[in-house]
C-alpha cells in the first residue's frame, strides 16, 4: 500500500534537473496584441489629421485637375488631360517662374548671412542672446503685417526715402514701380523675414557639435576659420542640405509677400499668385488644380535631384 502511493507520487513529480526553477509563463496572446498595437494607438490621431488635411486635399486636387470645374457649380465634367495640355501650350503660364529667380538668388544671400551669424553667435560673444532675439524676431511676425509695413517702407517718400534723405541721398525712384526694382525689393523683404528661421536651424546644429572638438582644435592652434572649415561645416551638412531644399521649394512657391504688397502687379506675379487668380478670379478651378499639381511635381523633382547630388551621409568628426 505504501509502495504504490510512493510510485504514483514519483510519476506525478516533474522531471528535469534538480533545483531548476520553473520557466516564465508565456505572455497571453491578448497582451502581446495590445503591446504591438500601442504605438499605432498613439499615432492614430496625428495620422487621421494628416490624412484629412493633407493627403485627402491632394487627392481632391488631382481629381479636379482632370475636370472643368469652376469652383462654384455643383456639376463638373471630366475633360481628361486638357488642363495639362493647356498648361504646356500656353507659355505665359510658365513665364512667371522667372520671377522665382529673384527669390532663388536672394535665398543664397539668406543662407550665407544666416550661417555667418549662427557661427559668430555660437561662440562666446557679448550680448549674443540679444542678437539671437533680434535675428529671430522677424520670423515671429505675421506675414500680412510684414507686407503692410514694407509697403509703406518702399512707397514714394516713405521710410526708405526718408532714411536715404538723412544721408544726403535724394531719390525719386519708385521702388515698386518697375519689375526689376520691385522684385528685388520683395526678395529683400523675404530675406529679412526668413533669415531667422535658417539662423535658428544653423545655430542648433552648430551647438550640437561636441565642445571637446573645439578645445582640441584650439590646442592644435586652429583659427576660427579652420574650426569652421573642418568642424562646423562638415558637422552641419545635413541641416545645410535641408535648408537648401527649403529655400528652393520656397522660391518656387512664393506667395504671401508679393501678393500683399503688389498683388502680382508690375511683373511680380509668381506661379502661386497666378494659380490663385485662375481659381478665384477667373473661376478655372480645374486648370488651377492642374497648375498646383505641376508645382508639386516640380518641387518634388528638385528635391529628389538635390538629395541625389548631396546625399545625407553620416558625419564623423572624430
Amino acid at each position: 500500500m505504501t509502495d504504490t502511493s510512493t510510485e504514483k507520487a514519483a510519476a506525478k513529480a516533474p522531471t528535469g534537473p534538480v533545483g531548476a526553477a520553473p520557466g516564465p509563463a508565456a505572455a497571453p496572446r491578448t497582451a502581446q496584441l495590445w503591446r504591438g498595437a500601442t504605438p499605432w494607438l498613439f499615432l492614430l490621431a496625428p495620422l487621421a489629421l494628416l490624412l484629412t488635411f493633407t493627403y485627402a486635399p491632394i487627392a481632391n486636387m488631382v481629381a479636379y485637375s482632370f475636370t472643368d470645374w469652376d469652383g462654384v457649380s455643383p456639376e463638373l465634367h471630366y475633360t481628361g488631360a486638357e488642363n495639362y495640355a493647356e498648361l504646356f501650350t500656353r507659355s505665359d503660364l510658365f513665364e512667371v517662374f522667372w520671377v522665382s529667380g529673384y527669390y532663388l538668388v536672394a535665398s543664397v544671400f539668406q543662407i550665407v548671412a544666416a550661417l555667418y551669424f549662427a557661427t559668430i553667435l555660437s561662440f562666446n560673444v557679448r550680448f549674443r542672446n540679444f542678437f539671437k532675439g533680434v535675428l529671430f524676431f522677424p520670423y515671429l511676425i505675421n506675414g500680412v503685417a510684414i507686407g503692410f509695413v514694407f509697403l509703406y517702407f518702399f512707397q514714394d517718400g516713405g521710410t526708405l526715402d526718408s532714411v536715404l534723405g538723412l544721408f544726403g541721398v535724394e531719390t525719386d525712384r519708385a521702388w515698386l514701380g518697375t519689375p526689376e526694382s520691385a522684385n528685388t525689393s520683395l526678395a529683400a523683404v523675404s530675406v529679412w523675414r526668413y533669415l531667422g528661421l535658417n539662423f535658428v536651424l544653423f545655430l542648433g546644429a552648430i551647438q550640437s557639435i561636441p565642445g571637446e572638438l573645439y578645445e582640441a582644435a584650439e590646442l592644435d592652434g586652429a583659427s576660427r576659420w579652420h574650426q569652421f572649415r573642418y568642424i562646423i561645416a562638415p558637422g552641419i551638412k545635413p541641416v545645410l542640405s535641408l535648408t537648401v531644399i527649403l529655400s528652393i521649394s520656397g522660391s518656387l512657391s512664393v506667395f504671401e509677400i508679393p501678393y500683399i504688397m503688389t498683388g502680382g502687379a508690375t511683373g511680380t506675379e509668381t506661379f502661386v499668385i497666378q494659380t490663385v487668380k485662375l481659381a478665384f478670379q477667373f473661376n478655372k478651378t480645374g486648370l488651377a488644380s492642374a497648375a498646383a499639381v505641376m508645382l508639386l511635381l516640380i518641387v518634388l523633382a528638385v528635391t529628389w535631384v538635390q538629395r541625389r547630388l548631396v546625399p545625407d551621409d553620416k558625419v564623423d568628426l572624430a
